[in-house]
């Protein structure tokens, strides 16, 4: 590693003299300017609003004008609508089944995402998404009666009773809490759901509001999902149609700055980046980490390197599950008692620390928006009998010990550039960054390409930059053929 770096202060040196210079890498003023006009005022009024719908669970009232699901639907439709005749707002419906999530949806009930578009200039087939859910959850237990009772759930949700009782020895629970009550959770009529998740969909509205008051080469769309809290099924509806997804920020439990046990971490955003090493989702977090904390130094990003937090999901696994690069944005100060009760509420809301998560999200959004779309460093082959598989466009050249590398071009007019990045294989950010000016391969001398990780990332004439596109270990058909057996 020393040899390495030793190499890699004599290289930059080189490369500076080398090649035509950098884009400046200044604050972009447009970004710093919207990320400024992020209200909490506007904020707070949004979260006392959805607050005052009373409950917004999935199977509450649909036609009450001010009590419930189909209230605070149409009322994040029509706020949407009016914050500019350039956002295109509609509503996504589908339908959730009687029985699922294991019995929870006693009925059958027609739900709604509702979708705000903003539509790009140069590259509107090119998309970026903010997500939040805006339904909520109080759950009502049962009394608990005792163990017999906890093993008669187990069994009513498909395990091996034997099984049940054997797993009660191993992992005893932590409370003695009855089952969900499927009937007096549906009838329940106060789930406020202010910080889970009515602080993500007032960031998100936030968002659009400033947002849809300027242009941007990509198409943003700024979604609110119902369905969340049985199963991720608004999510699930919407990432089976989605195409050309570049980038998902879920925001889910942003309001929180103060958790169950009196930690408190104002300063820090969670972003959960699901593997494997180099994924999409982990250079989407690693871009996130970038440039959210240039924009708003004052915070943050605690990146951690798997899909969500144990025995929990969100919304962006949807998108995950689809192939599309995907992350989670919670607070680091979780209090689990306030949350799916009737105690998530704006009394126990930082409205402060949602407003700074919402302007780095303005600051992720607007840069990736108006940045070239990543590089392209993996061949995808189309034919042959390697058909699906792909490969790095990366060599060890004639030498045998060089770094060479090679990309796609991107197709972009006010394309500048390109610069290589690099870091070793345990580091969770890149180290190393150097402009390499607009061509399509460049090498790197005595630079063993087993040792490090490589990327290479976008730039345009204004210093927008896109996601990393690291070099991957190559995936060939052959490579995930099992042997025969003998």
């Amino acid at each position: 590693m020393k040899r390495f770096m030793a190499f890699l202060c004599t290289f930059i040196a080189c490369a500076l003299a080398a090649f035509p210079q950098a884009p400046e890498t200044r604050l972009n003023p447009t970004v710093k300017q919207l990320v400024d006009s992020i209200s909490q005022e506007r904020i707070a009024a949004t979260s006392q609003k959805l607050e005052g719908f009373g409950t917004r669970y999935v199977l509450s009232a649909q036609d009450d004008p001010i009590h419930g699901i189909g209230a605070a639907k149409r009322w994040i439709h029509d706020e949407l609508a009016s914050y500019s005749p350039r956002l295109q707002v509609s509503y996504q419906d589908f339908t959730v089944k009687k029985g699922a999530r294991q019995g929870q949806v006693i009925r059958d009930v027609e739900l709604s995402n509702v979708i705000a578009m903003l539509p790009g200039t140069t590259h509107k087939d090119r998309y970026v998404l903010v997500t939040a859910h805006y339904d909520s959850l109080a759950m009502v237990r049962k009394p608990y009666t005792g163990e017999e009772q906890r093993i008669a759930e187990s069994v009513r949700r498909g395990m091996d009773e034997t099984e049940a009782r054997e797993l009660r020895k191993v992992l005893p629970p932590d409370e003695d809490l009855g089952p969900l009550d499927f009937e007096a959770t549906a009838a329940q009529p106060v789930a406020p759901g202010v910080t889970d998740d009515g602080s993500g969909t007032a960031a998100v509205m936030e968002l659009a509001r400033v947002m849809s008051q300027y242009q941007f080469e990509k198409t943003i769309v700024f979604v609110a999902f119902a369905a969340e809290e049985i199963g991720l099924s608004g999510s699930q509806t919407y990432a089976a149609m989605a195409k050309q997804t570049e980038a998902v920020l879920n925001n889910d439990i942003i309001g929180s700055d103060v958790s169950g046990n009196g930690r408190s971490a104002t300063s820090v955003l969670r972003v959960f980046a699901a593997g494997p090493e180099d994924s999409p989702a982990r250079e989407l977090g690693r871009y996130m980490k970038q440039i959210a904390e240039r924009f708003v130094p004052s915070m943050q990003v605690q990146m951690v390197f798997r899909q969500d937090r144990f025995l929990r999901g969100g919304d962006h696994a949807s998108f995950l599950n689809q192939g599309f690069p995907a992350v989670r944005l919670t607070t680091a100060s979780e209090n689990y008692k306030n949350q799916h009760s009737t105690t998530d509420t704006f009394a126990n809301t930082s409205v402060p620390y949602t407003t700074r998560v919402a302007r780095m999200n303005a600051a992720v959004l607007a840069s990736l928006a108006l940045a070239p779309a990543p590089p392209v460093l993996n061949w995808t082959y189309a034919s042959g009998p390697d058909k699906g598989g792909h490969v790095p466009l990366l060599t060890r050249g004639k030498s045998g010990y060089d770094a060479v590398l090679h990309w796609l071009p991107n197709t972009e007019p006010d394309l500048a550039g390109y610069a290589v990045v690099m870091r070793s294989t345990t580091s969770p950010v890149w180290e190393r960054e150097t402009w390499v000016g607009n061509v399509t391969s460049f090498t790197m001398p005595d630079v063993s390409i087993d040792d490090i990780v490589i990327g290479v990332k976008a730039l345009d004439g204004d210093g927008n930059q896109s996601v990393v596109s690291p070099y991957m270990e190559p995936v060939l058909p052959g490579m995930l053929t099992p042997a025969a057996a003998k």
